[in-house]
């Protein structure tokens, strides 16, 4: 059986087919079609398995193309991650763990007799056993009932003081969103640059709660703040901070029957460096990004996301940005999960010929040293204009080298 990772992320649905044909470390097979929930949806339980020597990261997208067969007809349908599920789940070395995914049926598809696979993770076609949820314990015959054994309470231990997820009961809402790390490289004004990111589902906690998909759960929050450091001036003073908050909405994501993953998204962002007079700057944006990941075999993913922006509001801080930035931009990364990673991002405008392209390179630093710390080496160029607000409309080129928590 050809053996391939589910990579997720998201661009255009009018990609070409791209041939998977290399093993991957997580195999993923259909262990039984055809329990039945309470809302008459039938379940789809999977098996992940892991014949690597290290952990493996294997992201579920929220929707997933299979194929239902029966005696001459062949039918599509979308399976969808139980509401019960990360969309990230992490396999232990050598071992393997479940996962299920769930279909209403179409009122004119018969599922007698089918079998079905599904052609994004090369599974073998399984035979559909149709039947319904499995009854409570409780029933231990047609005949007889057996009243439930009530449970020896246990005592509760209180959470650790530092635990700071206890009584935060919307703590599994946050994730990370872009890069968050810490790069240096001499001879500029801004010779260090931090950036922390994160985002927060605002409905995330329906899923938890296994209440029926909504496209609330689309809804995000985020935040970004980038910090560009002066080390080498008198008091070491941050020569610029970007301030990014914004509000937006993703779509779940599909996987294709050719293992290409789609999303997209749209938002509303704002972005300032929080200073007055000549040196304050300031532009809110709304933009439309959608997004695909193409699976390249042995691991390695192409992820491909175009954006398309426009600059709204009040713009007197910095009248000419279009100029420099332009409306459209495009990010491209190439890598793998647990290797080496470059991710690129271009701006461009044709009309003034001003653009900028910065690309990062990243490696998971245990791999280096045969262990811990757990940070990636991270490298970071960048030539053209607006690296930060302050200086969008000048030209610079920066090469730094530093440690990141998320690539």
């Amino acid at each position: 059986m050809t053996r391939l990772s589910l990579k997720w992320l998201g661009v255009c649905a009018t990609l070409a087919w791209v041939p998977a044909t290399h093993a991957a470390p997580v195999e993923i097979l259909v262990r039984d079609a055809g329990e039945r929930d309470s809302d008459g949806a039938v379940l789809i339980e999977l098996r992940l398995l892991n014949d690597e020597s290290t952990p493996q990261s294997v992201p579920l997208p929220d929707r997933v193309e299979a194929r239902v067969g029966q005696p001459g007809e062949t039918r599509s349908v979308w399976l969808e991650r139980g509401a019960d599920l990360p969309s990230n789940l992490s396999i232990p070395a050598g071992g393997f763990v479940r996962a299920h995914y769930r279909f209403r049926v179409p009122a004119d598809l018969a599922l007698d007799g089918a079998d079905i696979a599904i052609p994004a993770w090369n599974t073998r076609a399984t035979e559909i056993a149709l039947r319904t949820a499995p009854q409570s314990a409780d029933v231990a015959d047609a005949g007889s009932v057996t009243a439930p054994v009530p449970p020896t309470p246990a005592k509760e231990a209180a959470a650790p003081p530092s635990d700071r997820s206890a009584g935060n009961a919307f703590l599994a809402n946050l994730a990370a969103y872009e890069p968050i790390y810490a790069v240096y490289g001499p001879g500029t004004n801004s010779e260090a640059r931090i950036q922390v990111s994160f985002k927060y589902q605002l409905f995330g906690s329906r899923s938890a709660e296994d209440l029926p998909r909504s496209w609330r759960e689309g809804l995000h929050f985020a935040y970004t703040q980038r910090m560009f450091w002066d080390l080498g001036a008198h008091s070491s003073p941050f020569r610029n901070i970007d301030y990014q908050p914004e509000l937006f909405y993703l779509t779940p994501s599909a996987t294709m029957r050719s293992g290409v993953s789609l999303s997209a998204q749209v938002g509303i962002r704002h972005e300032s460096n929080g200073r007055d007079g000549g040196a304050s700057r300031s532009i809110n944006s709304l933009y439309v990004a959608p997004m695909a990941a193409i699976p390249l075999g042995s691991g390695y993913r192409l992820s491909l996301a175009p954006r398309l922006s426009l600059f709204v509001g009040d713009k007197s801080d910095n009248p000419d940005i279009r100029r420099y930035r332009g409306n459209t931009a495009l990010s491209a990364e190439i890598g793998k999960d647990d290797g080496l990673r470059l991710s690129t991002l271009t701006r461009f405008n044709p009309a003034s010929g001003k653009g900028a392209i910065s690309a990062d390179l990243s490696y998971p630093l245990p791999r280096l040293l045969g262990g811990g710390p757990d940070f990636y080496l991270f490298g970071q160029s960048f030539v053209g204009y607006g690296e930060n607000l302050l200086d969008y409309d000048r030209k610079t080129t920066r090469l730094r080298i530093g440690v990141a928590l998320v690539r």
